[in-house]
């Protein structure tokens, strides 16, 4: 098996593990510490997890409690099982705090690179938003950008996209419409710090009969419990606001599993390219 092939099976071992428990936002947060560190994790002191997470030492013995454990130790030992070998040794970083953001952000590439050799969820993702029309996009404050992006690109595929990117009493009403249009499925870019109402129009969309299919940072998000299929890509945590690499790579990639699933798809591009030039749209 190729390391890249273990990681996404020590991946998803530990996601199961923390599958089904109530916890808090400090808990989701050692919990997607956790699933990024597969390798390392079964190795780490309380100490040291808690530093990683950012947050007390406490704070990871309540964790384990509220998994079932008597405490770190226990839980550590259950990691063990499931992660693969530890890793070598530790080499003392001579990289600079922003040479370091960036290479967090290779390293949530490289898992979300691991997770998808699975392509399942993916493939089915893109034929859920292919098939509806229209296509709502959703996503609030930080997640705005994901959602504008994607649906900027995603309309020149697909016959129509909406982009929900204000949130308040209209958001609803928004739903409501491309209900009564005839969509059939929801895309939400959900990043931290979670909005409620993004958690509550995700609900909304729900019991309206939409499917939800949420792009976030961990399956552990509140979105997870409002969602139908939930693609994760972790999130930088390294700087004073949150970096988004990889959620943006998996808004990519799951436009091109979506244009896999729309047969003039392609000529629809070549169309616009040969708009493009006869307007003079770009200098290039």
């Amino acid at each position: 098996m190729s390391e890249t092939g273990g990681e996404a099976d020590a991946t998803a071992r530990l996601q199961k593990l923390f599958e089904g428990h109530r916890l808090t936002p400090t808990q989701r947060r050692i919990a997607h510490c956790m699933v990024r560190r597969a390798a390392d994790a079964p190795f780490l002191s309380s100490v040291e997890l808690a530093e990683l997470a950012g947050v007390s030492q406490p704070s990871v013995t309540r964790f384990a409690v509220a998994l079932g454990f008597d405490g770190y130790p226990a839980l550590r030992r259950r990691l063990r099982e499931v992660a693969p070998a530890g890793p070598g040794p530790a080499e003392e970083s001579s990289e600079n705090e922003y040479q370091q953001a960036v290479l967090s952000e290779i390293d949530n590439l490289r898992q979300l690179a691991a997770l998808l050799a699975d392509p399942a969820p993916l493939t089915r993702a893109g034929r859920l938003l292919a098939a509806s029309r229209p296509l709502p996009v959703l996503g609030l404050r930080a997640a705005t950008a994901q959602a504008a992006g994607f649906a900027y690109f995603a309309r020149k595929v697909h016959p129509d996209v909406r982009l929900l990117d204000e949130g308040g009493s209209l958001l609803a009403d928004r739903v409501d419409a491309a209900v009564r249009a005839g969509a059939s499925a929801l895309l939400c870019f959900a990043l931290p710090r979670h909005p409620r109402e993004v958690v509550e129009a995700l609900a909304y969309a729900r019991a309206a009969g939409l499917t939800v299919v949420t792009v976030a940072d961990s399956a552990f998000a509140p979105v997870a419990a409002h969602s139908d299929l939930l693609l994760p890509a972790a999130v930088g945590t390294a700087l004073a606001f949150d970096t988004a690499c990889a959620p943006m790579m998996l808004g990519r990639v799951l436009l091109e599993a979506m244009c896999d699933a729309l047969p003039d798809a392609q000529a629809h591009l070549e169309e616009f390219d040969a708009r493009a030039v006869a307007r003079g749209l770009f200098m290039e």
